[in-house]
């Protein structure tokens, strides 16, 4: 009997899904006691893991307690004079690629294809230079005192950002600003940042900007604009070094678990998209600091 092909889109979102239905999304589960810190994964050359591989390997970290947030194949693990601990089990990352082919009219096309490869934490590996086991920094507890650098960071976006004492945060895309209410009425002046970081996802989608926001026609478009939001929030709260906040309802949950099951490639979408945005948020704070 043939062996049954592994199909890369079906195994990440039933992983995911699985965290989703057990009441932890790979997006929270790095920030509700995780001893691994929010590090993002990185490769053995100390090189970022992007959009869906992020989420995979966050999985992987929170469940078995990895520390370190660096990641090899077992071949990288031996180059560099290391060994995997007997019995350790690798995670699935994914490889995205082009290959040339031949068209029918004599041409060629570069077809995209998506591979599936194996990889281990630093933390499986004995042997290893010391460095690949040093413990991420935990998160930064910034109190009630205002933060200076991180206000600076979100007025460099250009952000318009509206202080009232509604007690609500929003993007209004008819606006194109940010709501906010006054720092002093969050818990803690992380919370506020993080917060705003979560706003400015939803604000990198306007036309000018992302063109990602669309008339949303139905409550299951809006929830996967706030998948969107919560990914790409986590992603850019891990390089400022925040804890993002999480305020979307059960109903939510359900909408994506619901998007998932019907199309194995959506989580995908949600990532990319996330990244781009993450991106866009954080070179838009950053650019005008790096030019001064």
């Amino acid at each position: 009997m043939a062996k049954a092909k592994f199909d890369i889109y079906e195994h990440v979102t039933q992983s995911i899904l699985a965290e989703i239905e057990a009441g932890t999304p790979p997006w929270r589960k790095p920030w509700t006691g995780s001893t691994g810190g929010i590090a993002l994964p990185k490769r053995y050359n100390g090189e970022d893991y992007r959009g869906i591989n992020v989420l995979m390997l966050w999985i992987m970290a929170a469940k078995h307690g990895y520390l370190s947030s660096r990641w090899m194949t077992y071949k990288q693990a031996q180059e560099l004079g290391g060994q995997v601990k007997k019995g350790e089990k690798s995670a699935t990352v994914v490889k995205y690629g082009t290959f040339t082919r031949e068209t029918e009219t004599g041409g060629e096309e570069e077809i995209p294809y998506a591979r599936a490869y194996r990889v281990f934490n630093a933390d499986q590996i004995e042997g290893l230079p010391e460095d690949y086991y040093i413990q991420p920094e935990p998160p930064r507890d910034l109190g009630t005192e205002s933060d200076p650098e991180l206000a600076a960071f979100f007025a460099r976006t250009g952000a318009q950002i509206v202080t009232t004492q509604e007690p609500q945060a929003y993007y209004s895309p008819a606006e194109d600003h940010i709501h906010m209410p006054p720092v002093e009425t969050f818990h803690s002046t992380q919370g506020y940042f993080a917060t705003l970081a979560h706003e400015g996802i939803h604000w990198t989608g306007a036309r000018k900007r992302l063109d990602r926001l669309k008339k949303f026609s139905s409550r299951e478009d809006y929830a996967f604009e706030e998948l969107i939001a919560e990914i790409g929030n986590c992603m850019v709260c891990a390089q400022l070094g925040l804890e993002p906040e999480f305020a979307q309802s059960a109903a939510y949950v359900e909408s994506w678990a619901a998007r998932l099951k019907e199309d194995k490639k959506a989580i995908f979408r949600a990532a990319s998209e996330a990244q781009k945005a993450a991106d866009y948020l954080l070179a838009a704070g950053a650019e005008k600091a790096a030019a001064a």
